[in-house]
């Protein structure tokens, strides 16, 4: 396939903004492609080159480098492309006008393909050390002499990470079933391949050269992350026993961060809970799995908790984020080391994922040699509204967040990538009005006044709407932010401005800034309501209304969570109509 193809592509979903235009427009594509390259079109669609997870370098060229290589390919001052940046204030159109004025002409150009883009971005991406700078910007400048002013637009942007289609994974999904099976019917069959490798290039790769049935038979491996299995919420052990019919172990909910190991040998690689490689960053946890885990291969879920290692007394999620660093592991693994409470096994040399849940226990308990630091996760199996309510009292007093409650039925199965009414938070603060904590996106800004004069004063915020793969407006958050955090909300969040509403964004409220959906920040609120200005729920509840939060307070950023994992528009009506019941 030519890149001119795909940046037409491009153009067109630009011009977009309905969903079921775009997943037709992006069918069309994937019809047109090769299995060689049908993978490498969805990771340049989805603005990357490999998958998060593996950890393969960005490809790293700030604004200032793509100028500089612009100037060069073009042969227009430097001051003309920085001036053509700051008027457009999109390095995409500004590259393809400077390609359009350039005054060098090559005597050959070549039609390049999708694969002579990806793997020259590729290629720079794996620049490093002295000199990379100007390999970066001579591997750029060779596409870019052979781009059209068109593919000069969006070759820019990727190199930048500014390329936002507003493309969800879901709509790439749903496009593949269109074009591989004639019906976004079996997007589920996909789905599921999916949330169990976590990559969207190899589940097409699959569908197109061996078919529907193999993706069917898509089984767990060791060193793919499984997308995380998440849980509902209901306000008290009464509620949560009738909801699991009787069926349930408790487990302490504890302030950490979610791990999800892999072990295959001598070889253990962690992913977080947004599917990122955070193996370097625990190396404690690391020997503490060689040593502990006896299955050759495995794939064990579980919690790492930071300790005082003076008083043994359990520390904050807050305190544990001290370790995401690259500079300085060893040292910070003294000062804050970490435990490991395990709570379930997906593989253990078999693919569990679809064995239920005590089974999965079970197995867990095979395959670990447990220790103070490294073990089960205190939990308890019942059917007894008031010995889970004791249970509650009992993590609540051991300084845990709650309880999360688990089916032990026959279906209990590990619904990979979903937020399924299997598993179910039960904690503290949702014995009150609206007292607990949502999740939501950053989808805008507004400008400050007075003491925020200059910097950002509130933040647009929505809730995650995944069968329309939606972004819907839930509040404007204003309040809670401390002077640090309005001082590094900029950093945070510029590098992901839009110059236009995002295509998967629905919001009647027109910020001063648009982002793309990536930062998710914790926001508590005094209680949900109707609202005619936010889309979450919109006409669900009442004509002409949607949900909004009163009185919404920020109270920290999710680092540790990726847009798709924000609180649900479901879950926001749950929480209204467990509302109602109160009162």
């Amino acid at each position: 396939m030519l890149f001119d193809t795909l940046v037409d592509t491009y153009q067109q979903l630009e011009a977009t903004s309905g969903r079921i235009e775009m997943t037709d427009i992006l069918t069309e594509l994937f019809k047109q492609a090769t299995s060689e390259e049908i993978d490498k079109i969805i990771y340049l669609t989805q603005g990357k080159i490999h998958p998060d997870w593996k950890g393969e370098p960005e490809i790293g060229m700030a604004e200032k480098m793509v100028i500089e290589t612009l100037t060069r390919v073009t042969g227009l001052k430097k001051a003309t492309v920085e001036g053509m940046v700051q008027e457009m204030g999109d390095i995409g159109l500004a590259a393809e006008d400077a390609m359009r004025k350039k005054k060098q002409k090559g005597f050959f150009k070549k039609d390049l393909t999708v694969s002579d883009i990806y793997q020259g971005l590729d290629s720079i991406a794996h620049r490093e050390g002295t000199g990379s700078s100007k390999q970066k910007m001579d591997g750029l400048g060779s596409l870019l002499a052979d781009a059209s002013p068109l593919g000069a637009r969006y070759l820019s942007r990727m190199v930048e990470g500014k390329l936002r289609l507003g493309i969800g994974d879901m709509t790439i999904l749903d496009a593949l079933a269109q074009a591989y099976t004639d019906s976004k019917k079996n997007r589920p069959i996909l789905e599921r391949a999916y949330n169990l490798s976590s990559d969207l290039g190899t589940v097409a790769v699959t569908l197109m050269e061996d078919g529907l049935e193999s993706v069917e038979n898509f089984h767990v491996r060791v060193g793919y992350p499984i997308r995380v299995m998440a849980a509902q919420r209901l306000s008290t052990a009464e509620e949560v026993i009738e909801k699991l019919e009787g069926h349930c172990s408790a487990e302490f909910k504890l302030d950490g961060e979610r791990f999800q190991i892999h072990k295959n040998g001598d070889k253990v690689q962690i992913f977080s809970r947004r599917l990122e490689n955070i193996t370097y960053m625990y190396p404690d946890a690391v020997e503490m799995t060689l040593k502990q885990v006896k299955a050759e291969q495995a794939i064990i879920e579980g919690e790492a908790v930071a300790y005082d290692p003076d008083t043994g007394d359990d520390l904050t999620f807050q305190t544990l984020m001290q370790r995401r660093r690259k500079h300085g592991i060893e040292e910070m693994m003294k000062q804050i080391p970490v435990r490991v409470y395990l709570f379930d096994c997906l593989f253990d040399g078999e693919d569990l994922t679809l064995t239920p849940y005590p089974q999965r226990v079970h197995r867990l308990e095979a395959i670990t040699d447990q220790t103070d630091d490294f073990k089960l996760v205190e939990r308890l199996e019942t059917n007894d509204p008031d010995e889970l309510d004791r249970f509650f009292q009992l993590a609540i007093s051991e300084g845990t967040e709650g309880l999360v409650v688990k089916s032990t039925s026959d279906d209990s199965i590990y619904r990979a990538g979903a937020r399924s009414w299997l598993w179910v938070k039960l904690k503290r603060s949702y014995q009150s009005k609206m007292q607990d904590h949502v999740d939501l996106a950053v989808i805008g800004a507004l400008y400050g006044r007075g003491r925020r004069a200059g910097s950002y004063g509130a933040l647009l915020v929505a809730a995650y709407d995944p069968e329309k793969d939606m972004y819907r407006s839930v509040c404007k958050v204003g309040s809670g932010f401390t002077d640090e955090n309005l001082e590094e909300m900029p950093d945070r969040l510029d590098e992901y401005k839009m110059d236009h509403k995002p295509s998967n964004v629905d919001s009647l409220m027109e910020p001063d800034v648009w982002f793309e959906p990536v930062v998710v920040i914790e926001v508590l609120g005094d209680e949900i309501t109707l609202s005619p200005n936010h889309k979450a729920a919109f006409n669900e509840l009442r004509k002409g209304s949607g949900l909004a939060i009163r009185f919404p307070r920020f109270t920290r950023w999710r680092d540790d969570k990726s847009a798709d994992e924000a609180t649900q528009v479901s879950e926001i009506v749950d929480m209204y109509n467990a509302q109602l019941k109160t009162v």
